[in-house]
This record gives structure tokens, sequence and C-alpha cells, in this order.
């Protein structure tokens, strides 16, 4: 059995006329002798009776001054998606397609047990061989699954992405669609570079990197089950023939291109951040100090990133919004903080970089040219990524497309 697993995000299931589109690819999948399973997200955004924000909002509210209870908060953020999958469902059957509405647990998708950030521990998949056996269409309601003990968990953002993946994977599917509101992974925002190519093809490594370093087109969990089940993904506009972007490192029999003359595929960023400079007159060494810091900013909750430690000085970024966290983590450490706000990080991408001399002298004259002052860096052997002004990054992310020749895509 020829298995294809299509994914349909919020925007793509928003509306009845976005629906009708969603089922002619599924109709042409089928039409095209495969067995389709379809994965679809809560419908629309904020403000929207059954997005997950929307939902989110209300528990929220009810909650106040506190926070939801986590499990309580899993429950209703599940329903936005087995609301969408019941719908969704229904206009197949209204198409003359023989869908059926299923939610993770019915579909057999086991978690880890976390709420709001659960892991698929696995996927029992007879249900889903027994419906698809019987030419049914399953409508699986993404971001979701069910612990061993039977409580409803929720996937984290881009979980919807993640169940996609797991159902290609444990199903030995030939491909997963990714389905959204663009045509493909971009070489540069946009909104930044308008005239930015969509990328034909990208390796599991790069999409990753991508979309870690912010392009928000997949989830990178998504990429990495993909990578590790060796199923191809590609992601597409809905209602579109446009083929989008491939992410797979062998496409049809061959490989990606990687070129040691073009070592830089895209460009990705994230904002805004702060920069957290932590000085003191000890050794940060003695006594496990950079440790014991490091571990107080985890217990607030706060994910770091950009991170340099010297004897004398801890330096590293966190999301904007988590620097009075990390001022009251580090408050009873004799240690002095200083802050620098209003700052982003914008990366290259590539895996053709590795082992080229050069890179990172192109990156620094490029951004330099166009007035853009480097506050720090780190890489990968995949990735280059530096700190800026926030109020500086559409000229960062500007000159590093042209100075990577970013426009003639892959």
């Amino acid at each position: 059995m020829r298995i294809v697993v299509q994914k349909f995000g919020g925007t793509s299931v928003a509306s009845e006329e976005r629906r009708r589109q969603v089922a002619e690819h599924i109709r042409r999948a089928r039409e095209e002798g495969h067995a389709v399973v379809a994965v679809v997200s809560a419908m629309g955004r904020r403000g929207e009776p059954y997005a997950t924000d929307t939902l989110l909002d209300l528990l929220t509210h009810v909650a106040a001054p506190h926070a939801p209870d986590p499990r309580e908060q899993d429950q209703l953020l599940s329903c936005g998606e087995i609301v969408a999958c019941a719908v969704v469902a229904q206009t197949l059957l209204r198409e003359g397609l023989p869908a059926i509405s299923l939610t993770g647990a019915q579909a057999g998708i086991v978690t880890d047990g976390r709420y709001g950030e659960a892991r698929i521990l696995r996927v029992k998949t007879d249900v889903l061989h027994r419906l698809l056996s019987a030419g049914k269409v399953p409508v699986v309601a993404g971001f979701q699954g069910v612990s061993e003990d039977g409580e409803v968990t929720t996937l984290g953002r881009g979980g919807s992405d993640t169940t996609a993946a797991a159902l290609g994977v444990a199903l030995g599917a030939e491909l997963v669609e990714i389905y959204t509101d663009v045509d493909g992974m971009k070489a540069a925002d946009p909104r930044l570079v308008p005239e930015a190519p969509t990328l034909s093809g990208v390796t599991y490594r790069e999409a990753s990197e991508l979309a870690h370093l912010g392009a928000r087109v997949i989830h990178p969990r998504a990429v990495e089950i993909a990578m590790e089940g060796h199923v191809p993904l590609r992601i597409r506009r809905t209602g579109s023939d446009d083929p989008g972007t491939l992410v797979w490192d062998r496409p049809h029999g061959g490989r990606i291109e990687i070129r040691s003359d073009r070592p830089v595929v895209g460009v990705a960023h994230v904002a805004p951040l702060t920069q957290v400079v932590v000085s003191g007159h000890r050794d940060f060494n003695e006594g496990s100090l950079n440790a014991r810091m490091l571990e107080a900013v985890a217990r607030r909750g706060v994910s770091i990133d950009l991170i340099l430690v010297s004897p004398h000085q801890l330096m590293f970024t966190v999301p904007e919004g988590a620097a009075a966290s990390v001022q009251e983590a580090l408050a009873d450490f004799d240690v002095e903080v200083a802050l620098t706000g209003r700052l982003a990080k914008v990366s290259v991408v590539g895996a053709g970089m590795h082992g080229v001399p050069g890179v990172m002298a192109r990156i620094a004259r490029a951004l330099t040219g166009a007035g853009v002052e480097i506050l720090q860096t780190s890489d990968s052997h995949a990735s280059i990524s530096c700190l800026v002004d926030a109020d500086r990054l559409p000229q960062a992310i500007r000159a590093l497309f042209e100075e990577f020749e970013l426009g003639k895509g892959r």
C-alpha cells in the first residue's frame, strides 16, 4: 500500500473554500494511487472561535490571577483539533470521499504524559491500517496524543507537524506533505526580502536549522522525526499546484546539490532578544559557579541561547520577555548583571558551509558594509548566527541575502 500523509494547517481548514481545496488535494492523491491519512490543525487564528490561542485565552481568563491547571489546559486545547478533524471529515464525506475523523488517542498516538510539551513515544498503527485497507481516509486531530495512563496531552507549538511526521514514519509513508499558507521554505523572510525565492530542495539538516533559527514554516521536531525515519517531507501551499520545497537527503534517487561555491541556502532570524552579560571578580569555575547560575536560570523556565562561558564572564541571550526572570534568578549571586534589549539573532544556513574557509569573513564583511554591528556569534556545522541590533535587522538580512547570492535559490 502506497501511503501519503497530508497535514493541513489552521489557515488551510479555516474556511469552506479552503476546506474544499483540502478535499481536492486528498482526491488527487487517491487518484494517483495513494492511500491518504490527513492530519489537521485547529481552525484559524486567535480571535476565531476554535483556534488554539482563542481557547487558551478563555482558560487563562477563567484561571486568573493564576496560571491554568496544565491538565485542564491540555483537555481544552485538544478540542480545537478535534473540532477541525470532524468538520474536515464531514467536508470530505460531502465531496464523496470516504472519511472518518479520529482523535490523537483513537489514531494510536501514545505520548510520555507531559502536559503541554508531550513527546510521542510510539504510534499504534493497527486502527489506521485497518481503515486504510477499507479504503477510508482517516482525518487525525494533530497536536495531541494520550499517555500510557489515558491522559490527554498536547505536543506544544507546531505539534500537528510532529503528528504528521510521526504517522508518516510509523506507517512507512512514501511522503509527508505539509500544506500551509506559503509555497515552501524561502531563502529569507519574504516580509523583509520580497523577492526571496522558494527553495526547491533542502536537506533535513538545513530544514531543521532554518526551523530552529526562526523560519516558522515547519516545526524542527517534525523534520528530526522524518530524518530518523528516512521519510521525505514536502512543504506546499494549500490550493496550489506548485511543488513547494522538498526536504530530503536523496530526492528521486539522487542527492540534493550542495555546492562549495554557494555554501549558504537561506537566512533566518529570531527577535526580539535580550543579551545577558554576567561579570564578577572571582573565577566562575570555582565551586561550579557557572553551572549554579545556569541552573538557577533554568529553574525559572528560561531557555538560553548564544552561550559564551569564560572564567570571569558569562554571556547568553534570552527572549526579551524573560529578562526580568533572569535578573531574579541571579539576584542571590555576587555578580553584576547587564542587560541589553532590542536585539535579534540573524543566521545563515547551509550544509555546504562545513569545512569551507572564509564564510565567517564574508558574513562580517557584508554586515559591516551594511552598518550592522556584530555583538556576538555562534556556529554549528550547518549554520552561523550573529547577534545584532533589532533595528538593523532588515539591513542585516538584505546584506546576507545579497552576499551569498540567495536570489538564485536552489
